[in-house]
């Protein structure tokens, strides 16, 4: 009897006895392990509602509206020698549009800033101030509105472009401030219809100023084909989308809104390569970028765009049918 009770104690293993090395490797690798599990425990951080989503679109394209219109007028109101003080107020306007749409950009709120509505504000009244003086400069000038005066006196569209990134901001900071769940809405019509609505007119006024512009350099480039058609065409798929059924595929429209926003880097570079061509080169910048085609223009269709991908978002994700 006692040796069958020996007999289980012989064959079964050893038993080990912890020592304090053991302790010392498993206290390193639960410490190891601690933060990798912390890590998974956590719950994955909520995504912005759909209106915050969209508002922060619409801010970022203010912000590339504003910096094209303040290199453009740096640029434009330098070579005017600044001869009225008010040429000083686009470069203010724009900077301050381009501070708050960076701010909108990182706000994660879902409340209208008042800051930024003041300022969006602010550079909408100067791109209509802006567009008046541009209107005088060219009936002042002999002759008063003759094709001349239009190709060569102050640019006609260049202050729409301020007057277009503080109303995109001012859509951004109404759609924010709706509650999230609900369609959103500014001034009792679905958003996603409005903002596509007005960057449809945007895109019109910006294809008539880069026309006229082209047309004064007799198209000799089939590239400057490009601003004149690819635009129009976004413009009605905009259309379309403002009065058409919201929960329709848009696929074709947002290609057309990436093409278009491509052109407005595309654009820079080829006036790059106007610049370029100018006697001298680059080696007399001084000169040859004040009087060659305008470089921070055209990423003014990119502000654009990026509104018209900001409305198909809305629409896509709130359809209102």
């Amino acid at each position: 009897m006692a040796g069958s009770d020996y007999l289980p104690a012989v064959l079964a293993p050893p038993r080990h006895r912890p020592s304090a090395l053991d302790f010392d490797r498993s206290s390193y690798w639960l410490r190891r392990l601690l933060p990798v599990l912390r890590l998974r425990a956590q719950p994955p951080a909520p995504r912005p509602a759909a209106s915050v989503r969209a508002a922060k679109r619409l801010n970022r394209a203010a912000g590339v509206l504003a910096t094209s219109v303040l290199a453009d007028s740096a640029v434009e109101h330098y070579r005017g020698a600044f001869h009225n003080p008010a040429m000083v107020l686009p470069l203010l306007s724009s900077a301050l549009s381009l501070g708050v749409s960076a701010h909108g950009v990182a706000d994660p709120r879902h409340e209208a800033h008042r800051v930024r509505d003041g300022v969006y504000a602010l550079a909408a009244v100067t791109g209509i101030v802006g567009t008046g003086f541009h209107i005088y400069n060219v009936f002042k000038r002999p002759g008063g509105f003759t094709w001349e005066n239009l190709f060569y006196s102050a640019p006609l569209g260049a202050p729409m472009a301020l007057l277009l990134s503080g109303a995109t901001g001012f859509l951004a900071e109404r759609v924010r401030e709706n509650q999230p769940g609900n369609l959103p809405r500014i001034a009792g019509l679905p958003a996603g219809r409005v903002v596509a609505a007005a960057t449809g007119a945007g895109l019109i006024g910006t294809v008539a100023e880069a026309g006229l512009l082209h047309f004064r350099g007799a198209y000799h480039n089939p590239f400057m084909f490009a601003p004149v058609t690819i635009p129009p065409v976004t413009a009605a798929l905009m259309g379309g989308v403002a009065v058409g059924r919201a929960a329709e595929p848009r696929r074709k429209t947002r290609w057309w809104l990436r093409l278009t926003a491509l052109l407005g880097f595309a654009g820079a570079g080829f006036h790059i390569y106007g610049v370029s061509r100018n006697m001298g080169g680059w080696r007399n910048w001084s000169q040859n970028l004040l009087n060659g085609p305008p470089i921070p223009a055209p990423p003014s269709f990119t502000g654009l765009a990026l509104a018209g991908l900001a409305a198909l978002g809305l629409l896509e994700e709130h359809p209102d049918d």
